[in-house]
């Protein structure tokens, strides 16, 4: 398969080249991502400002030894899988990857994930697409979670039968269950955060930093929430239509 790896963590990120280690002996690689950290950016765009493509010397160096291409891209996660599929691509991947993340992305934090942003712009243009994100606690490292997932990959994409294509977030669990290693297809949980803003001042200005300890309001059995806590790794499909269909159906009958 030809695949595009992108992140939101950054091009330099240890998640980002553990992905492109495990999957260029078995595959076409490229990996487009920002050039630094852009968490939190969703499905963020660039408009009006020109964009740095940058391939220096170290980087291209840190990916030559997978013998994949590697580029930098000044801007958020979403620009840089956008600019490479409508820019600078001759020819489409069949998947796009975004990760692998440090830190999770379950619940309601996917609305504000960039991880997840990267993802989305390849689900836009019809690729089957994955976010992946590693608890930020967990015991398993980068390179276990790329290969885990890699076969995952594989055989979902194997798999699909429906002309839509894929758009999965995956999130590893802090450890594997004892059972070993198992992919649990749930719903989004709902996640907030207790006191998520600091206020402090200095020299005369008022300042917030967000920042704030995680409560769940829903982390049932059928929840990404649950299924990590479980040891399991979560798999929620994805849309893009956030159309009320129930309330437009109860509009349409008055």
């Amino acid at each position: 398969m030809r695949i595009l790896i992108s992140n939101d963590d950054g091009i330099q990120a240890e998640g980002i080249q553990a992905l492109a280690a495990a999957l260029a002996p078995h595959h076409s690689v490229v990996v487009a991502a920002p050039m630094h950290q852009q968490s939190g950016m969703a499905h963020a765009l660039t408009v009006g400002h020109p964009m740095e493509v940058a391939r220096d010397t170290a980087l291209e160096a840190r990916y030559r030894q997978y013998g994949l291409e590697a580029y930098a891209i000044e801007g958020t996660p979403t620009d840089s899988v956008k600019l490479y599929l409508e820019a600078i691509a001759e020819v489409q991947p069949d998947v796009v990857l975004s990760g692998i993340n440090h830190g999770a992305n379950l619940a309601t934090d996917i609305t504000y994930s960039g991880t997840v942003g990267a993802a989305m712009e390849g689900y836009l243009h019809g690729i089957d697409a994955f976010a992946v994100s590693l608890d930020a606690q967990s015991e398993l490292s980068y390179a276990e979670t790329a290969e885990v997932f890699r076969t995952f990959m594989e055989r979902e994409v194997a798999a699909r039968e429906e002309a839509e294509p894929l758009f999965y977030n995956v999130n590893f669990p802090v450890r594997f269950a004892a059972d070993g290693v198992q992919f649990v297809f749930g719903r989004q949980g709902r996640r907030d955060y207790k006191n998520a803003f600091q206020r402090h001042e200095q020299d005369g200005k008022v300042f917030y930093t967000m920042a704030g300890e995680i409560y769940d309001t829903d982390k049932g059995e059928p929840t990404d929430i649950y299924a990590t806590e479980q040891g399991y790794v979560a798999v929620t499909p994805l849309i893009i239509d956030a159309t009320d269909y129930a309330a437009l159906d109860n509009r349409l009958q008055r």
